[in-house]
């Protein structure tokens, strides 16, 4: 490496007062790592809902409930998993009333949904992670709730996991 101490210059200028000629010698020299993940394997996770959103299926365009679930237990921490419920037929609709019935939220009608989306947030689950060819499904399979309601959900596996 050309330098190994650099000038603070973190003295609140502007992004265009930023001067990154300084480390193009190391730059050029520095290694690309690759950080590839293992695929998840199939089988059940317990997962925290971090993201649920409206948006539309790339190809189609029709209007889907996006999940984005977090991984907290028992193998795979921190690893994302996603769920799509597209809205396109009657029978998708009803497994979207499951997933949302499965969270805990009963709506009167599906238009309600936007104004509840922040409900499913932070919601726990246990799912099933499927894949079938190149095809990757996850199924929200039940609600965790805790004991005492709070979010300790660490202690309450740890405490699962301990030997009799």
């Amino acid at each position: 490496m050309q330098n190994d101490n650099y000038e603070n210059h973190d003295q609140g200028y502007g992004q265009d007062d930023i001067d990154l000629a300084q480390f193009d010698d190391d730059f050029a020299e520095a290694e690309v790592e690759d950080h590839e993940f293992e695929p998840i394997p199939d089988g059940k996770y317990q997962v925290n809902v971090e993201r649920a959103e409206l948006t539309r299926a790339k190809t189609s365009g029709n209007p889907m409930l996006k999940w984005t679930l977090r991984i907290i237990a028992p193998r795979f921490r921190g690893r994302l998993l996603w769920r799509n419920n597209v809205m396109v037929s009657r029978e998708n609709i009803k497994w979207l009333k499951t997933d949302l019935h499965t969270c805990g939220l009963s709506l009167e009608k599906i238009s309600d949904l936007p104004a509840n989306l922040e409900k499913l947030i932070n919601i726990k689950l246990e799912v099933t992670k499927r894949t079938r060819g190149e095809n990757e499904n996850v199924y929200l399979n039940k609600r965790i709730v805790l004991e005492d309601g709070g979010d300790e959900y660490d202690t309450a596996a740890k405490d699962a996991l301990t030997p009799f």
